[in-house]
């Protein structure tokens, strides 16, 4: 039985495979076409599969939602180069722009689900998750590379600087300019702990 033209083949996902495969689908719908376009019947057709798997895999949108959410927290998080955990300013961030280009759905993704929740406060707590892991991350690597405690709010700053900057290559491209803005923020961080350092 051959596939109506335009529609793509459906895939055979098995069990154990086919959550992730559900979730990677789901982020690519939000990041192509916002929040409004996550359906079941969205997903299934990104992924190649029933309408029913997806439904027998989440239950519901809001479980498909915050899966997604949880799914983009693992894979940003262990992509990032974020907490490389030397305490090294060098090691900072590295990798950063090479997430961006080997996943840009997933970072669009969560730009969308930010933008939303102006919208949509219900969406709030998904978010707040989301970003309660990013700035313990910002803040444990802190901690190791600069002497003395680290607040909430350098912590953020630094987090926010990287969070502007993955924006700027999503949406601008310019590789090279965010590796130099990059290397400036290490250098800052690099004087900080320096100076830290001589007042101890």
């Amino acid at each position: 039985m051959t596939e109506p033209a335009g529609r793509r083949p459906r895939k055979r996902v098995n069990y154990g495979t086919g959550r992730e495969a559900l979730l990677e689908a789901a982020v690519r719908v939000v990041a192509r076409g916002g929040l409004r376009r996550l359906t079941y019947r969205a997903v299934a057709e990104e992924a190649g599969v029933t309408h029913g798997l997806v439904v027998h895999h989440f239950g519901s949108r809001d479980a498909l939602i915050e899966e997604a959410v949880a799914h983009a927290i693992r894979s940003s998080l262990s992509s990032s180069a974020l907490e490389p955990g030397t305490g090294e300013a060098a090691d900072f961030s590295v990798g950063l722009t090479d997430m961006v280009e080997a996943g840009p759905d997933l970072q669009a993704f969560q730009y969308e689900l930010l933008l939303e929740a102006r919208r949509r406060p219900e969406l709030l707590a998904h978010l707040r998750s989301l970003y309660d892991e990013y700035f313990d991350a910002t803040r444990r690597e802190l901690t190791q590379m600069l002497p003395g405690p680290v607040g909430q709010g350098l912590s953020r700053m630094v987090f926010a600087t990287l969070e502007g900057l993955v924006l700027h290559q999503l949406v601008f491209g310019e590789r090279e300019v965010i590796d130099e803005a990059l290397d400036e923020l290490r250098s800052v961080l690099r004087l900080l702990a320096e100076r830290r350092g001589d007042e101890a």
